[in-house]
């Protein structure tokens, strides 16, 4: 799923390109993608964009006449960006064609469920309905941070993804966060000291500041092509089996649903292998305990 650092770098790809430009038409090529009946989507069209913004995890460009397109790429949804009005979408994958001026914006979504959505809403108090209230990172302070964090008790993992309390921030980055901020993705929001907050503060300030810079850099001046989850960079996520970085140890993980959590045991858990539900049950007494018990 497109998260803070992604979706920062589309906005500001996107910003030269459709900024105080007329959308001429939009092209609806699956019907389950617009969620919303009124105002109809029509009224969109020959309206200029003018203000690109992110409500969480939600992409925001602002028409005139206070009318607002809300994209939520949810885990498989892309953008692409065609100069050319002749460019042909790609078969199968294309959900909706919003056309330019200066070209056509395509929304894909890879594989079978079409969970994409794209909403139409007038006026600032129907978007801000739409937001889910969770604080962004670099406008928020320390002592704003650690009230949201330990305001009710949920493992780190649950509450750094949770979008009514931290925007944009989902499975791939929380997991880099915890990693760099030396914390087990399972400690509860509660039972951390005043230290551990701060150095978790900080570590979610920088690891989100230095992939937007990375992706900056790797976009220039094109349109990102490449938006994943799983970069090779990356320290921990994606990368169980592979070796932690800074000390070397596999990676571990926790599978749940369609989710892993992935993590370093040396640096996070004081070496403890985490249970995963799965795996743990069906070894039972043969589950390592520890990272050295795999050696």
């Amino acid at each position: 799923m497109p998260e803070l650092p992604d979706l920062t770098v589309y906005l500001e790809s996107l910003a030269p390109r459709i900024a105080n430009r007329r959308l001429l038409r939009i092209v609806l090529l699956n019907p389950f993608l617009l969620r919303t009946a009124l105002p109809p989507i029509a009224a969109a069209e020959g309206r200029t964009v003018r203000s690109l913004g992110r409500l969480g995890k939600r992409l925001v460009l602002g028409l005139e006449g206070e009318l607002y397109l809300v994209l939520h790429l949810m885990i498989a949804g892309r953008l692409r960006w065609h100069d050319k009005q002749d460019q042909k979408p790609p078969k199968k994958i294309a959900l909706a064609l919003f056309e330019f001026e200066s070209g056509t914006l395509v929304l894909t979504e890879a594989g079978t469920k079409r969970r994409a959505s794209l909403h139409l809403v007038q006026g600032k108090p129907a978007l801000d309905a739409m937001d889910p209230g969770g604080i962004e990172l670099f406008e928020s302070d320390l002592r704003t941070f650690t009230e949201v964090l330990v305001g009710e008790n949920h493992t780190l993992k649950r509450a750094l993804t949770d979008p009514h309390l931290f925007a944009g921030i989902g499975n791939a980055y929380s997991d880099e966060i915890l990693h760099r901020a030396k914390l087990s993705p399972i400690a509860m929001t509660k039972s951390l000291s005043a230290g551990e907050v701060d150095r978790l503060h900080a570590a979610a300030r920088e690891v989100l500041r230095e992939w937007i810079e990375r992706l900056r850099r790797q976009t220039g001046a094109g349109f990102p092509e490449k938006v994943t989850a799983f970069r090779e960079e990356m320290a921990v996520h994606g990368r169980y089996g592979k070796p932690c970085p800074v000390c070397g140890a596999p990676v571990q993980r926790i599978v749940y649903a369609e989710n892993e959590t992935n993590y370093c045991a040396r640096c996070q858990t004081g070496g403890r292998i985490l249970a995963d539900r799965a795996l743990s049950r069906l070894l039972k007494k043969s589950w390592p305990r520890s990272i050295d018990e795999l050696g």
